[in-house]
Order: C-alpha cells, then structure tokens, then sequence
C-alpha cells in the first residue's frame, strides 16, 4: 500500500478521470458569458450532480486506502504528513493528550470516526500561555468530519504536554495545500466544468480553491460538510464549482455575474512586503500610547488585527477585540458563498491575507485633531479582479474616550447580488459588567445570553443609542450602531448583536477561531449562536463578550455602487476606483456623572 506521505505528493502529477455522473439542471448547455444574463438566468443554468459515491481513479483510490488504514489504527487519526521535526513533534503531543482524542470514536458503538489534522503552525504571541516560552508552542487543528467538529490542541514541544484543548461544534478548520490542491484537481477535472465552461480548466484558472461554502439542497448546506469552491473567470461570469471533501466529489456548478474589469495590477516586492509584515506584526506585538489610549495590537492567522489590554486614562476597558469572520453569500435562494477568514499572509490559515503593515494615523473631524486610527488592509492578490477580495479592518480611538470597531468591503467578490457578514468580537474588560437593551419604556436589562436583529422596528435614545455595557463602577459604554450617519457612506448595518458570558473554562474565542458559521444563512445563524445555545448562561454582573455581525447588500448600479470595484483606464493605463461599504458601531462612554452622554459630531 502506497504510504500516506508518498500519495499526497503524487497529487501535484496525478489527473482525474471523473465517470460521468446524472445531473439535474434547468439548463446544461454551456452558460452565455453576456452581461444581460439575469441573476435568474444564472440560477437557471446551475448543475446540481446527484448523490454518487466518490470518482473511481488511482488518486482517489489511494486516499480512500489511507483514510481506511486510519480508521484501523488504535489512534483514528489521519495525520499530517510533515517534515520539520517541531511539527512532527506537536503532532505526536497533541494525540498523546486524551482531551484531544477525547471525540474520535462513536462512544455507544465503539466504532472509530473518520478524523483528519489539517493545520499544524507556530502559535501567535496571543496564543501563548503565561509559564511557556513561544518558540515552543505550537497550534494543532483536528478535523471530525462525522461530527463536523474542530479541535485544537496547543503543544508544548520543549515540555512535552498540551496546554489547552478547545473544540468547535459545527465548525471547520482551513485548508491545508494538499486540500487546497485536491479541491482544484476534482473541479478542474469534473466533466460539469467542462461542459459549463466549454473547455477544460487548467489548475492556474481556480480561484478561491481553499475558502470554505455552501449550496443549499445539498449536503454542503449549513456547512454541514466540508465544502469549498475553485472558481472561474470566463468574460464577465464567474462560475463555482463547489466540491464536497466530505464525500470528495463535485456537488454543483453555478455562474455568477462579475462584470468587467482590467489586468490585475501586480504586486511588487511581495516576497520582501509580506516577510516584513510577518516579522514585524505577525510575530510580534505593537503597542501605541496617544490620546488618552495606550493598546497591545498583532496580526492573527485567521482573526484579522486583533487588538488587546484596551485602556483609556489607564482604567482598563477592553481585553481584547478582533475579526474572526467575513460570510459572503450570493443569491439568497440558492444559498452559496464563501466563509472567509483574514489575517497573516504566510504561515496562517487566512483566505484574504495582510497587503500591507497596520497603519497609525491622526483622525480628524472638521479639521481638527479628535484621535487616531489602526487600520489594516487585506488583499487578494489579483484585486480588483473578479473572485478576489479587499476587506479594511479599522479601530477608531477618540480622545474624549469614545471607540469605534469597522469594518469594510472593497469589492469586487463573485458577483454583483453578494451580501456581506463580517463578524467582529469585543471582549470587555471588568468581572460585574451588565447589558441593557433601550425600548419604549427606558433601559431594560438582559438577564441571559441572547442576540438581536437591528430592524426599522428598533427603538434608539434620543442620542441613537441601542445600548448599554454598564461596569461595576457607575460607568460603562453606550452602543451606537451604524444607520449612515457617520459620514462615511454607510448605508446602516442592519447588524446581528449577541452577548455571551466570557466562560473561563472553555475558550470560546479568546485564541485565533477557525471560521464559525457558514457562509450563507441570511438568519441569526451566523456563529455567535455556538455559544449562546441550545441553553443561554446568564449575564449580569459577570465578565461579556459583544459580537457584532453587519449586513451589507453590495450594489454595481451607476450612480449607487456599493461593496464594489470598478477598472477604469487613465492615461492608458488601468486604474481602481472602489465603492466601500462601512460597518461597525460606535462605543459612547458613560459615567455616573453623566448617564446620558453627549453624541458627538
């Protein structure tokens, strides 16, 4: 039998050779590439191939015998095959703990789950536990498919022993290369590909391969399965070919509608911009002492810029706040998309990595200095061209004590009827902290975990507050959530709010998250919910975690371009003009000596 090692290498000379499987369809004929296509039209011509068992070819047949031969061993576990000894190391530490091989057998059968590691890194200096030196730690991330569960493990490789083990119902780790790769090979081999694009792809042509969807009327829905979708720019039409890894097969084709646009705009010295970002941010914290402020900030491998130890006029009042996800769905009745994770640019699990450092910049208002700001760009590496992204991470700092967490989307994505999700994570400082929600009858506090839609029936003060993180000391911070009112474009966030009990046994997002939710609910199920359900804790006088989850429709009209990018030449020459959409609330100190604050403008 080939070894495990041998057969993942092999993968890079290996073609598929896909039986021809029945297909459903309104329209199998190879899509028309017309702008006039119809976002209808485009659904109309999606391939869903029927339930079939996974293709039966020489590369497929050896990582079904690899992944039989792990089921037979005494620990169930496909492993990483790597070379470097640390990580070899890291691996053997983390299997050897029981809390991290605790969910790999059918404990009522006694019968052994399919088990795979995908990711083994160096842990981020956040990441490290107090007593343990970083060069020694490193971050180990299991996959249950059964169970559709992620474990991670922090090894100790110098001590020998697992510090942490955290695991992540309904949640997926993200691709390794070898992953990655296979993805490409059955999409760039799948006769649907063929047939939509009218030619056969090469393995240049796959974007996106490695970033986690969905497509209801699957098995991929809900995530249920680990999904993701190599995708293929042909005119102005993208078309998704999402490939189930659970069953190692195609499940579908779609086309969507990009629009036009120019060359990709290359990126020069990478190699050496991406080095120094990694040295300098990702390896490392920074910290700023200015207007009142003084913060710890880094970059994550899949969490976005993550700042921490928050204090202003040196109370503290944040432990730490960071991006974990951006859920990009398109077509709301067909339901797919991507979960993106952003972050580092090499060594990490991010889909959208790092362009450039962190940014410190003065911010004004009416051209007078009110604080600064901490921005971070992350960039696909053909942005702005169809498939790839440009997310903008931003903390605004006020010297009057306010703070506001942002987010924006640059365009261009998949497709012109996409609507973006970005999830962001506060965790507040103090151990007697409450949260009240404003209605008709003044502040009424929540007793127990729960989320809430901001709608055109949500009640405001007077002031646009919807509400309030009280501390334990008569003060605390008002919530101002975005209704396009700070003169940035934003149309509002139609945002998901959740409160969660800050639990000090279980980490439930204090260490970099693998993505949480799945890419295309369009209801509260965005992630956040994982750790309010199925029974809420309850929250008052105890240590809170806000999360904030925006909405945002993106638009290509003329004229109303929003979540968007366009190519245009100059001089002759293309150049990018993009349409942001802004998100994020507004955070309104308050203290005993003023329980309503004043809204600034």
């Amino acid at each position: 039998m080939t070894d495990i090692t041998t057969y993942m290498k092999r993968i890079f000379f290996y073609s598929f050779l896909l039986g021809l499987t029945a297909v459903t369809a309104c329209n199998n004929q190879p899509a028309n590439t017309s702008v006039s296509n119809t976002n209808n039209q485009n659904a109309a011509e999606a391939i869903i191939a029927a339930d079939a068992a996974a293709p039966s070819f020489a590369l497929m047949q050896e990582r079904l015998a690899a992944i039989k031969n792990a089921l037979q061993l005494p620990i169930p576990v496909l492993q990483l095959p790597v070379t470097d000894s640390n990580l070899k190391l890291a691996q053997v530490v983390a299997l050897a703990d029981k809390r991290f091989t605790e969910n790999l057998i059918d404990k009522e059968r006694q019968q052994p789950f399919r088990n795979e590691i995908f990711n083994i890194y160096k842990a981020r200096p956040q990441e490290v536990p107090k007593g343990h030196k970083a060069a020694d730690m490193y971050r180990v991330e299991m996959y249950n498919y059964a169970l559709n569960l992620t474990t991670v493990a922090l090894s100790d490789i110098a001590q020998k022993m697992v510090t942490s083990v955290s695991t992540f119902p309904q949640t997926q780790p993200d691709l390794n290369p070898y992953l990655t790769d296979l993805a490409t090979q059955i999409a760039i081999n799948a006769p649907e590909v063929a047939q939509a694009l009218g030619y056969k792809p090469s393995e240049k042509e796959a974007l996106m391969a490695s970033t986690k969807t969905a497509l209801n009327r699957t098995k991929c829905e809900r995530s249920m399965h680990l999904c993701v979708a190599p995708t293929f720019i042909k005119g102005e039409k993208a078309l998704w070919a999402i490939v189930d890894l659970t069953d190692n097969r195609l499940v579908g084709v779609r086309w969507t509608h990009v629009g036009t646009t120019g060359e990709a705009e290359r990126i020069s010295e990478r190699k050496l911009q991406f080095e120094k970002i990694m040295e300098c941010n990702c390896k490392q914290q920074k910290a700023i002492n200015r207007d009142g402020w003084k913060l710890n900030y880094v970059l994550t491998s899949s969490d976005g810029l993550r700042i921490s130890e928050v204090y202003y006029n040196n109370k503290l009042v944040i432990n730490n706040a960071k991006l974990v996800d951006w859920h990009v769905s398109y077509s709301g009745t067909d339901g797919f998309g991507y979960s993106d994770a952003v972050g580092c640019p090499e060594f990490s699990q991010a889909a959208v990595v790092a362009a450039k450092e962190p940014a410190v910049s003065q911010l004004t208002q009416n051209n007078q200095a009110v604080g600064f700001v901490l921005e971070q760009v992350f960039q696909s590496e053909q942005w702005p061209r169809p498939c790839n992204y440009n997310y903008v991470q931003r903390y605004e700092f006020y010297a009057d004590g306010r703070f506001r967490v942002g987010v924006a989307s640059l365009g261009r994505g998949c497709g012109n009827d996409g609507t973006y999700r970005p999830v962001t994570r506060i965790a507040f400082a103090g151990q007697q902290n409450n949260f009240s929600e404003w209605s008709a009858n003044g502040w009424q506090a929540w007793d127990k975990e729960q989320w809430r839609l901001q709608n055109t029936q949500t009640a405001y003060t007077p002031e646009g507050y919807q509400y309030k993180i009280a501390d334990g000391s008569n003060g605390g911070f008002y919530l101002e959530p975005g209704n396009g009112q700070f003169n940035d474009g934003g149309r509002g966030d139609n945002a998901y709010v959740y409160v969660t009990k800050m639990n000090p046994t279980k980490d439930e997002g204090e260490t970099d998250l693998v993505t949480i939710g799945p890419c295309c609910n369009s209801d509260y199920r965005q992630g956040p919910e994982k750790f309010i359900e199925p029974t809420p804790d309850p929250i008052q006088n105890t240590q809170l975690v806000v999360w904030y989850v925006a909405q945002l429709k993106n638009d290509d009209t003329k004229g109303r371009e929003y979540c968007w990018a366009e190519s245009y030449l100059e001089n002759g020459i293309y150049k990018t003009k993009t349409y942001p959409c802004i998100s994020g609330p507004m955070f309104v100190p308050f203290s005993s000596d003023n329980k309503i604050a004043v809204k600034k403008q």
